[in-house]
């Protein structure tokens, strides 16, 4: 049976809302960075708290209204994770507000509809996390110095996964959960682990005791697109994709997406870094 651990469901929703379930570190910085606002009145995808998931869910909203989907989003936040697959493929998810790499979303293409790219193929930029007391990390200088290191990361991200296991590492550790990923860098149990870019002047990640760094000027390309995946179980599966695909298009003309994941520092300027795998 599938369990998931729910520990925060709005208090307005009612059982003809559309319930999308979200990580509770996400929801939590995309509540700090919504702020009640109507949801077609952000522009501006900056501040502290405007993150890789954060946009990612901003534009899924946002492309569905402007698509003319009229149901009522209602979120719940909890240790989903890897869940969601679960419950798109049965029909109890409509879709993910978290985008799906192109090379896992085709493994599902039987039970979901998958979106026009969001992040397009190249332009995902991952840094090289590390904590800021691992000289070895820090001091990177080309892809030979990886033979020395250790990474972690999920075989779950194929593109993740992938990229990883090209640069002849010392050791790939496999883990599920993000925050264990998190916690063992942070504590110089392993090496490093691949992060987006965030709004940070010095992109730097903290949360909790967790403090993490980027490798100064170099980058590693994950060379594949990103997409929002909606269930083709769900009732109302065929109208959210046609809505997602119709308001996805309108954000592109605009120039929103792009300019989203730029403003929230996603998006770098690859001029000022050593970009590897491209």
């Amino acid at each position: 049976m599938l369990s998931i651990s729910i520990v925060s469901l709005s208090s307005s929703a009612s059982s003809e809302d559309v319930l999308i379930y979200i990580q509770s570190d996400v929801y939590a910085d995309y509540q700090n960075f919504v702020k009640n606002r109507d949801i077609l009145t952000i522009h501006d995808f900056s501040g502290e708290s405007s993150t890789r998931d954060v946009v990612d869910m901003v534009i899924a909203n946002q492309a569905l209204k402007l698509g003319g989907f009229t149901h009522k989003i209602t979120f719940a936040s909890g240790n989903v994770n890897f869940r969601n697959t679960k419950m798109l493929q049965s029909g109890k998810l409509l879709m993910s507000f978290d985008t799906y790499w192109s090379n896992d979303a085709e493994r599902l293409k039987d039970k979901i509809y998958k979106s026009q790219p969001v992040i397009r193929k190249g332009e995902y930029i991952a840094g090289i996390y590390t904590s800021p007391y691992n000289k070895k990390v820090l001091q990177l200088r080309s892809k030979d110095d990886f033979k020395e290191l250790t990474a972690i990361s999920t075989s779950k991200w194929s593109t993740d996964w992938q990229t990883l296991q090209s640069l002849s590492l010392k050791k790939l550790i496999n883990e599920d959960s993000w925050l264990s990923m998190a916690r063992m860098v942070n504590i110089q149990w392993i090496d490093f682990m691949l992060m987006p870019f965030n709004s940070n002047p010095d992109h730097s990640f903290i949360q909790d005791k967790i403090h993490l760094v980027p490798v100064k000027n170099m980058a590693i390309v994950l060379n594949d697109s990103r997409h929002f995946v909606i269930s083709k179980a769900h009732p109302l599966g065929k109208e959210a994709f046609i809505a997602t695909e119709k308001g996805l298009t309108i954000l592109r003309s605009q120039g929103t997406i792009s300019r989203a994941y730029t403003e929230a520092g996603f998006f770098i300027d690859r001029n000022q870094y050593k970009v590897l795998n491209q």
